[in-house]
């Protein structure tokens, strides 16, 4: 493992990539201290923390603690995976965007520019409703969070310009790393969010049972299931079903080519971390269109859907399975693998080529991804319930009674206070894994050994 780090910073380009990453994220840290003008500070610091546990904690930890100080880079890179969101929902159904998406290179940097105006639009109008937020909201103290004599249009759109500007920085950012970098930009900055908040978490858990709001067998729980979810998503994200291919052999002027048997690996989360993330994006803009608009319909569509609530779970979880399919339909094609095996004499035992073989890969495809999404949903959705408890006594009709039959930590959580266990885990065990296996790619490529001696380690899509 030593050897391998040296390895690494023996290779100049490698060196260089890993350098300009750790530089970028540092930019983007520092970026997350820089507040918005007009609001004051103290009382945003109250309001944070008496909203912990809550979904404003939930996205505070996506922006690395950025949107809880409501600092220049506090909407983060949620606009952009929102404004992906969309445009890929649109390449579905608007056939001008689906047949950019299949002209290649060109294409794609069309499709990356209509992303990034979307990304624009979506901040303008995510700032509009903070910059309402912050005018009507208090802190636990009484202080108002933007001073009285600051509050109107001059503020809004001061909080608008600076948001905005935040998110297309940040986005910049993203894709330098992706570009120039080591691994996935946009996935490498929400990694950092969530990695900096860790020794906080571990320092407020340590305070509490100092002070005797945990005891130390809810700690060891919490630590045991951690444990448990951290080599479940290493075990889950590394598993794949293998289609045998047996390929024909071909003679091609004097040299006999195929003949030979190998395998087609489906990985079981094919999506990887990126259905949880889109899920959680969209599950916020309800909240946004909340405090922009004043209508009593849309404010109990937002109580409902407020965090912790049965609704909201309810929904999560089917968005997460959703995206899942979404997603693994997107960046896998049964019909063009199918046809490739075809033109280079492949073809799976029993299962005739073309039409035959794309309908086989298709219901293997759909049967594991079944699999997948209930994984990441199950993952990502226990953790509100550690924190929050299921509030089945907001159930119309049948919840008061069902919650005198529930034990207090399932209704009411364990009382943790920072986003602990599922998405968190998901995203940082992920990420962390396609990162490493790009390094390990790049030092067996320049032969040299990896991580592991004995076999390359897997990643989601490696």
């Amino acid at each position: 493992m030593i050897e391998s780090f040296r390895n690494i910073f023996a290779i100049p380009d490698l060196r260089r990539r890993l350098i300009f990453t750790f530089a970028l994220l540092a930019v983007y840290r520092l970026g997350s201290f820089i507040p918005i003008p007009g609001i004051d500070p103290v009382a945003i610091a109250e309001f944070t923390k008496a909203a912990e546990g809550t979904l404003l904690g939930f996205i505070n930890l996506f922006s690395g603690g950025a949107l809880g100080r409501m600092t220049v880079f506090a909407l983060g890179i949620m606009p952009y995976i929102s404004a992906s969101i969309i445009l890929q929902l649109l390449t579905v159904v608007w056939p001008y965007l689906e047949k950019l998406s299949k002209e290649g290179e060109l294409g794609r940097r069309k499709i990356t520019q209509y992303t990034r105006y979307g990304t624009i639009v979506l901040s303008v109008i995510q700032g509009m409703g903070i910059s309402f937020f912050l005018e009507r909201t208090t802190a636990p103290g009484g202080a108002f969070l933007v001073p009285e004599h600051l509050q109107g249009w001059g503020f809004r759109l001061l909080t608008v310009l600076t948001l905005t500007t935040g998110t297309a920085f940040v986005m910049w950012l993203g894709e330098q790393i992706s570009e120039r970098g080591i691994g996935n930009g946009i996935s490498l900055i929400i990694f950092a969010g969530i990695v900096v908040g860790l020794p906080g978490a571990i320092i407020n858990t340590i305070t509490d049972m100092q002070t005797g709001a945990l005891n130390i067998i809810t700690v060891v729980l919490l630590v045991v299931f951690m444990i448990m979810v951290v080599a479940a998503i290493v075990y889950m994200e590394r598993a794949q079903r293998r289609i045998p291919i047996q390929y024909a052999k071909r003679v091609v002027g004097r040299r006999v080519y195929g003949g030979q048997s190998t395998y087609l690996p489906l990985r079981l989360n094919t999506g990887g971390v990126i259905p949880v993330i889109f899920a959680a994006s969209i599950m916020s803009f309800p909240q946004t269109l909340g405090q922009m608009i004043d209508n009593r319909w849309l404010q109990k569509i937002t109580e409902a859907l407020a965090w912790g609530e049965p609704m909201y779970n309810l929904v999560y979880f089917l968005s997460i399975i959703f995206f899942c399919y979404f997603y693994t339909s997107i960046i896998f094609n049964p019909e063009d693998t199918a046809e490739n095996m075809r033109k280079y004499g492949g073809f799976i035992p029993g299962i005739r080529p073309g039409k035959r073989t794309a309908e086989f890969i298709d219901k293997i495809l759909t049967r594991i991804t079944l699999v997948g999404s209930v994984y990441l949903a199950v993952v990502a959705i226990l953790p509100n319930i550690l924190i929050a408890g299921f509030k089945v006594a907001t159930i119309p009709f049948i919840g008061p009674t069902l919650d005198a039959f529930l034990p207090a930590w399932f209704t009411q959580g364990l009382g943790v206070k920072f986003f602990f266990g599922g998405t968190s885990l998901l995203i940082v065990v992920g990420v962390a894994m396609d990162t490493v296996n790009q390094i390990e790619s790049q030092l067996v490529m320049r032969h040299y050994d990896g991580f592991m001696r004995r076999g390359r380690v897997r990643g989601r899509r490696g």
